[in-house]
C-alpha cells in the first residue's frame, strides 16, 4: 500500500513538473510573441510619422534626410557621448585618429547640457590663449552652442592651420562672458615629461594617454630610480585616452588586485583588468595631482591608486567621465558612436557623473609671500668665497649641462606659483619622513 502511495505521489510530482515546464514554455513563447508585436507596432509608428512628415511638412524633405535626422536625434537622446556619424563626420573622425589636423588643442564634453572644456592640452593654441578646464563655450565664432552636439562643435573648431577663431565663454568667478581669440595650429602633444624637485622628488607630468605613456614613464623612473625618494604624478587637465595605458601606468605602482572593471549589458563588454607584480617598478611614496580637467583614463589611474592606498590625491574633484564608447560602422561611409559600458574602480564605485574626490582638496592659485625688509640672517653677515665661480661681466657662465639641468628642475619660486603642486611636495616630504 505504501509503495502504491509513493508511486502515485511520484506520478503527481512528475505531472506537476511537466505542467510547469509546459506553462513556462508557453509564457516564454508568449513573451517572444509580445516582443515581436511590440517591435512591429513601434516600427509601424515610426514609418507612419515619416510618411506624415514627408506629406505635410512645409519643406520638401527626402526619405533619406528624414531617416538621418531620426538617427541623429535617437543617438543624441541616449547619452551625451553617443552620436550618429554621417559620411562627413566619419571621415573627420578618421582624420583625427590617423592624421594631422588644424585645431585648438582642447577636449570638450557635455556637462549639464552645456558644451564644457574638459581640459586644454599643454602647449597648444587653446592652452596659450588661456582656456581653462570648466569653461563653458557659449559661442563658436557667431554660432550658438545651445543644442549643438560635441561632434558639431569639434567640426566648427577644427579647420585650416593659421585660421583664427573666436570663442565666447563663461568662466566660474567671472561676472561677464569672456571672448577668447585663438589661431588654429597643428596639434602635437608631448604626453610625458619630467622634472626634479628638491633633488630627490621625481615630478612626472602626463598630459594625455597616448600609446607611449607607459613606455615613457617606465624609462624615466628607471633612469632616476637610485636618487628618487618620492614621485609626484601630475594628471591635471588630462582628458584621458587609451585604457591600456591607464591600466599599465597603475600597474607600475601596484603589485596585485583589480585596477579597473568594465561592465556592459552584454557579457563580451564586461571585463576586469588586474595588476601584476612583475610590472611593478617602484615602492616609493606617490602623490597624484588632479582637477576638474582630469577625465576618463586619468580618473581610472587616480581612483585606482586611491583605492589601493598607493597614493595621496591632491587638488580638486575630477570631471566624472566613466563610460566606454565604440565606433560601429553601419555602412561603408557611416557609423554610430555608442556607449557600451561603464568603468568601475577597484572598490566598486563608479566614476560616471561623480568623479574622483581628492584626499586633500586644494584650489589652484599662487602662494603670496611677504618679505620682511628688516630681517637679517646669518648668511647676510658672511662674505662668501666666489673664486670657484667663473664670472663674465659679473655673471656666472653656465655650461650646456648646467643649462639643461636647470630646465629639469622645479625651483621653490615655481612651487610658490602653483599652490597645488607645493601642497603635493609638502605631503611628499612628510611621506618620505614617515617611510624613513
Amino acid at each position: 500500500m505504501k509503495n502504491k502511495k509513493f508511486i502515485t505521489l511520484g506520478f503527481v510530482s512528475v505531472a506537476v513538473s511537466m505542467a510547469l515546464m509546459f506553462s513556462s514554455t508557453l509564457l516564454a513563447k508568449s513573451s517572444i510573441k509580445d516582443t515581436q508585436v511590440s517591435r512591429l507596432q513601434a516600427l509601424e509608428k515610426f514609418t507612419k510619422v515619416i510618411s506624415i512628415v514627408q506629406q505635410y511638412d512645409v519643406e520638401d524633405v527626402t526619405i533619406e534626410e528624414l531617416i538621418n535626422k531620426a538617427l541623429d536625434g535617437m543617438m543624441k537622446n541616449l547619452d551625451a557621448h553617443s552620436s550618429y556619424l554621417t559620411e562627413k563626420d566619419y571621415k573627420r573622425l578618421k582624420v583625427q585618429t590617423d592624421g594631422e589636423f588644424g585645431g585648438l588643442g582642447i577636449t570638450v564634453g557635455m556637462k549639464d547640457g552645456a558644451l564644457t572644456v574638459i581640459a586644454p592640452i599643454d602647449g597648444t593654441p587653446a592652452d596659450k590663449a588661456g582656456l581653462k578646464a570648466g569653461d563653458i563655450i557659449l559661442k563658436i565664432d557667431d554660432k550658438s552652442t545651445i543644442g549643438m552636439t560635441i561632434d558639431e562643435a569639434v567640426s566648427l573648431m577644427r579647420g585650416k592651420v593659421g585660421d583664427p577663431i573666436d570663442l565666447l565663454i563663461v568662466r566660474k568667478g567671472e561676472v561677464k562672458p569672456l571672448s577668447v581669440h585663438i589661431v588654429r595650429d597643428i596639434i602635437t602633444i608631448e604626453s610625458v615629461y619630467t622634472k626634479i624637485i628638491n633633488k630627490d622628488i621625481l615630478y612626472i607630468r602626463v598630459a594625455s594617454f597616448d600609446k607611449k605613456v607607459v613606455e615613457d614613464v617606465t624609462k624615466e623612473i628607471k633612469k632616476r630610480k637610485a636618487s628618487t625618494k618620492g614621485i609626484v604624478l601630475d594628471l591635471r587637465n588630462n582628458p584621458g585616452g587609451l585604457l591600456d595605458q591607464a591600466v599599465g601606468l597603475v600597474d607600475i605602482f601596484v603589485d596585485d588586485g583589480v585596477i579597473v572593471s568594465q561592465k556592459g549589458r552584454r557579457e563580451v563588454e564586461t571585463k576586469t583588468y588586474t595588476a601584476h607584480a612583475s610590472n611593478t617598478l617602484t615602492k616609493v611614496p606617490v602623490v597624484v595631482l588632479i582637477n576638474g580637467g582630469s577625465a576618463s583614463a586619468s580618473e581610472i589611474v587616480s581612483g585606482a591608486l586611491q583605492d589601493h592606498r598607493r597614493a595621496v590625491l591632491v587638488g580638486e574633484k575630477s570631471f566624472g567621465k566613466g563610460s566606454v564608447q565604440v565606433i560601429l560602422p553601419i555602412t561603408q561611409t557611416e557609423a554610430i558612436k555608442l556607449t557600451i559600458a561603464r568603468y568601475y574602480l577597484p572598490n566598486g564605485r563608479t566614476i560616471q557623473a561623480v568623479g574622483v574626490t581628492p584626499d586633500v582638496e586644494v584650489v589652484p592659485g599662487e602662494l603670496k609671500t611677504h618679505k620682511n625688509e628688516f630681517a637679517i640672517k646669518e648668511a647676510d653677515l658672511k662674505k662668501h668665497l666666489q673664486k670657484e665661480l667663473e664670472k663674465v661681466d659679473g655673471k656666472k657662465v653656465e655650461t650646456k649641462e648646467e643649462e639643461k639641468e636647470k630646465k629639469d628642475i622645479i625651483t621653490p619660486e615655481m612651487l610658490n606659483k602653483d599652490i597645488q603642486l607645493k601642497e603635493a611636495v609638502d605631503i611628499m616630504k612628510a611621506l618620505t619622513i614617515m617611510k624613513g
